[in-house]
């Protein structure tokens, strides 16, 4: 069976001018490990014409803007596992991709205290645009290369890679990494045992955040169909630096090389 090709070239829409990045990345997409990787929040990009959305540049920098260190571990553990990855091209405040449309949550007018001018009182229409521009093109990539990978062998995985701040609403958060799962515990649970099992890490079972609840991506792109799936919470503090980002890509790969040689990982089940 051919080969999907999922290159893009120059991608313009009225929102992305000649200059900006491309909705998303597309990381090995050959890779022969049975799982696909998604970083939802890997980037914190606003085209040119947006002006920022009227933030203060600090502010793309932080975690309102970008999962910090999440594009670093995903492009890491893509090579470690020789796994396919797609990654967001965008900042998650323009339009959350990890929320279905309409979602309040899905274009914040205010990021934990932070206001965002450039998503106050949008219209119908422009948030429209941004759905087609940002959301869509990066759904339909991930649905792409998860069918790539199902013609070519066993039901892949699917593991998506996020980042916490350490502090929020005036609360400290202990855990290192957190597991997030909802229904389907094949991938979660053997891995929150790996994790538990190594460095004294504090790992939370669906903390800092539920996948009960917060797990838009992975619940369309896999739970719905059947295939094995869950997400992780890295502290963000444990991600300052490529070296930092690389080690967590080997604790996640070390546990996640003996989980996928599981047949029940790759076996299709809907719970």
């Amino acid at each position: 069976m051919p080969e999907l090709d999922l290159t893009i070239g120059e991608f313009t829409s009225p929102l992305i001018g000649p200059g900006d990045p491309p909705p998303y990345e597309v990381l090995n997409p050959d890779g022969r490990a049975a799982v696909v990787l998604i970083c939802d929040h890997a980037s914190p990009a606003i085209p040119a014409g947006l002006n920022d959305l009227g933030l203060a540049a600090d502010a793309l920098g932080r975690h309102v803007a970008v999962d910090i260190g999440a594009a670093d571990v995903t492009r890491s553990l893509s090579r470690r596992l020789d796994a396919p990855a797609v990654l967001a091209g965008y900042s998650r405040l323009l339009i959350d991709l990890n929320r279905p449309l309409g979602d309040p949550e899905s274009i914040p007018e205010v990021s934990d205290g932070t206001s965002v001018p450039g998503n106050r009182d949008l219209g119908e229409e422009e948030a429209a645009a941004r759905g087609e521009t940002f959301f869509w093109p990066y759904h339909r990539t991930i649905s792409a290369v998860t069918a790539q990978m199902w013609q070519r062998g066993p039901a892949p995985a699917m593991f998506s890679i996020h980042s916490f701040t350490p502090s929020l609403d005036g609360e400290d958060r202990q855990w290192d990494i957190g597991v997030l799962w909802n229904r389907d515990p094949r991938l979660a649970r053997p891995l929150i045992q790996s994790l538990r099992r190594r460095d004294a890490l504090q790992v939370g079972d669906n903390e800092p955040y539920s996948g009960r609840q917060k797990a838009h991506t992975i619940d369309l792109h896999a739970g719905a169909q059947g295939l094995a799936n869950c997400a992780v919470e890295i502290r963000q503090d444990h991600l300052e630096t490529r070296q930092s980002a690389d080690h967590w890509a080997e604790i996640l790969g070390d546990a996640l090389e003996d989980i996928l040689t599981m047949e029940a990982v790759h076996r299709v089940e809907r719970f």
